[in-house]
């Protein structure tokens, strides 16, 4: 059944005459939906979007969230971390959005971020752009397994965050790797390449070290006391992603150093053109310079056949030189 909207706030209902909503005392910010609540279900889920300060009045109170958390769930730029209050655990996780500029280097350009507490009795996901995969479990069936209790909603909000790091290297990135390692090896302009190149590094850095920080969550939720077939899923899912980015970042690593070394063995082949030249013009040069002295006592300047052979001598020269390099093979 579609949720039911008032003012601006949805409720899942199974049945509508069963529940009447419209009678609780439930203050809610245009900003606050209550995905499920009691008693259809067997804790609350509450989701903010554009966070206020304001939106947490009531339930700092309710659920007795500490100020702390609180603060940091508003900044923006922390990367993922799980901590544990005496009431609830504050977490923050974060996933790799479907769409964002090629050009993008920074933690924020690069990940949006969901923050979540979460007991028993209470999941409250806050976030400020819209997330995809978050969108489709508010609207899968109430009684699938994703929802049966919190800790396996917030398990399924961290493999779903995984995952979007696994889609984006199996995707988009191994896509361009693939593309500019062509522009490497076939093209012969590759200078704009460099710069992309640069980018979709910094992409792999941010996320790697994003990545990083999951190790304590993934690990958290693998503890005996939480460790099931979900939880030894998401640890796979972790260590199957973990070992994608350190491959594509060490691909991205070798391509540099290839393009690198392709620049510099071109500039090479440029000095050892030019170097082969002044060698077949420096003996020339010292000849007509010998001669370009035009001393008084230089009897070659005065012989009827001076002129041609010095020429046939510069001549033998120059096939000598080249006789030379082509037996050294370096023609």
């Amino acid at each position: 059944m579609p949720p039911l909207v008032v003012g601006g706030n949805s409720f899942i209902l199974d049945n509508i005459n069963q529940y009447d909503y419209f009678n609780t005392k439930l203050k809610q910010s245009p900003m606050v939906t209550y995905i499920l609540q009691n008693p259809e279900s067997s804790f609350e889920w509450i989701d903010i979007s554009n966070p206020k300060i304001e939106d947490f009045t009531e339930l700092k109170e309710k659920y007795k969230l500490n100020d702390a958390s609180i603060k940091d769930c508003l900044e923006t730029g922390h990367l993922p971390k799980i901590e544990e209050f005496e009431n609830y655990h504050f977490l923050i996780l974060r996933s790799i959005p479907n769409k964002f500029d090629e050009e993008s280097d920074s933690l924020v350009e690069v990940t949006d971020r969901i923050s979540l507490f979460y007991n028993e009795n209470v999941v409250i996901t806050v976030h400020r752009n819209q997330i995809d995969f978050l969108e489709r479990l508010k609207t899968i069936e109430r009684t699938h397994k994703r929802l049966q209790s919190s800790k396996t909603l917030v398990n399924a909000l961290v493999s779903d965050t995984l995952k979007t790091f696994e889609d984006l290297v199996l995707g988009k990135m191994a896509m361009q790797l693939d593309e500019y390692e062509e522009i490497v090896f076939l093209h012969h302009r590759r200078k704009p390449f460099l710069k992309k190149l640069y980018y979709i590094k910094r992409q792999i850095d941010v996320t790697r070290s994003v990545l990083t920080l999951y190790k304590d969550i993934v690990d958290y939720f693998h503890m005996p006391e939480y460790k099931n077939i979900y939880t030894q899923d998401l640890r796979d899912l972790f260590s199957r992603t973990s070992t994608l980015y350190r491959n594509i970042s060490e691909n991205t690593s070798q391509l540099l150093n290839i393009y690198f070394n392709i620049e510099s063995n071109h500039t090479n082949e440029i000095m050892r053109t030019l170097t082969i030249i002044s060698v077949f013009f420096m003996p020339l040069t010292f000849i007509v310079g010998v001669y370009g002295m035009n001393f008084e006592n230089m009897p070659e300047l005065e012989w009827e056949y001076g002129y041609a052979g010095i020429l046939i001598i510069m001549a033998l020269l120059s096939v000598l030189i080249y006789y030379w390099f082509k037996r050294k093979r370096w023609l």
